[in-house]
């Protein structure tokens, strides 16, 4: 239509793939699969049909041998309604349209099917991503893209709703992680295939003296007493499920056939509209 532009790319996804190549640090993605299994394993139902998003499919496929894995790619290679379990991995911070994701997941779903998703999100590398700010902006004057933005645990749950899912559930689990130096999380960082991968980002080398200043000013605010440095890391994991005819169902307003004052042994008292 005429005067719609379409927003910018954030991921250069030929880098985030190169960067993802490179990677041996399969920590946080282990601990993803931990929690996700331990959800799993809440939920009393045997899944047999599961499927598995991710940009690290060794590290799933091991966790979860009989799934079918696809890679986060803008176009999921999944078949409508023929998994009756869908985890998007530690991925879809990555993605240039959340949304699309969730619905695409949503589509490959049986009724009733269960979706999670793992994401960093809220506050992770919130330590990094201010000490580069001051840095850059002391040095240059100006900044660049180097972090991704993270989504907060309130909107990723408004994603779900919607994406289509049902029964909607979001919440955070935080994670510290300390370091002998901040290179020494840049490292991991990289290790982890989690580095600088946005499509706005600096192309040219960044002055040593900005991450030396970094590393000064991360040292300064938040060492720790035995002089390493923490750094946060926040996953955000989302619930839902596949809309089913046998699922529950909120009640009609006025449609209840107790008072709440009897359930609570308490006396009803009428509101005054005399003084509105």
């Amino acid at each position: 239509m005429a005067g719609m532009t379409t927003p910018p790319r954030l991921t250069d996804r030929t880098a985030l793939t190169r960067n993802r190549a490179r990677a041996d640090a399969m920590f946080l993605q282990a601990a993803a699969a931990d929690d996700v299994q331990e959800r799993l394993e809440e939920v009393n139902r045997t899944f047999t049909a599961p499927a598995v998003v991710t940009g690290f499919p060794e590290v799933w496929r091991e966790w979860m041998p009989s799934a079918t894995v696809v890679e986060d790619a803008e176009t999921l290679a999944l078949e409508p309604g023929a998994h009756d379990l869908v985890i998007h991995a530690l991925s879809l911070h990555w993605s240039d349209d959340p949304i699309g994701q969730l619905v695409q997941c949503r589509h490959a779903l049986r009724p009733d099917g269960m979706f999670v998703a793992t994401l960093f999100a809220g506050q992770t590398l919130h330590e990094l991503r201010a000490v580069l700010a001051e840095a850059e902006v002391a040095q240059t004057g100006g900044l660049s893209p180097r972090i991704l933005p993270m989504g907060e645990v309130r909107d990723l749950g408004g994603l779900l709703q919607r994406a289509g899912f049902a029964l909607p559930v979001a919440d955070i689990t935080p994670l510290t992680v300390s370091y002998d130096s901040p290179i020494h999380l840049l490292r991991d960082l990289r290790a982890m295939g989690e580095g600088n991968a946005m499509a706005q980002r600096q192309k040219s080398l960044t002055r040593r003296t900005i991450f030396a200043q970094m590393m000064a000013r991360y040292t300064e605010s938040f060492a720790l007493e035995d002089g390493r440095v923490p750094a946060t890391f926040e996953i955000a994991t989302l619930t839902g499920w596949a809309p089913a005819d046998s699922q529950p169902k909120p009640l009609r307003p006025g449609s209840a056939t107790h008072r709440l004052a009897d359930a609570l042994g308490t006396k009803e008292t009428p509101l005054d509209r005399s003084k509105d």
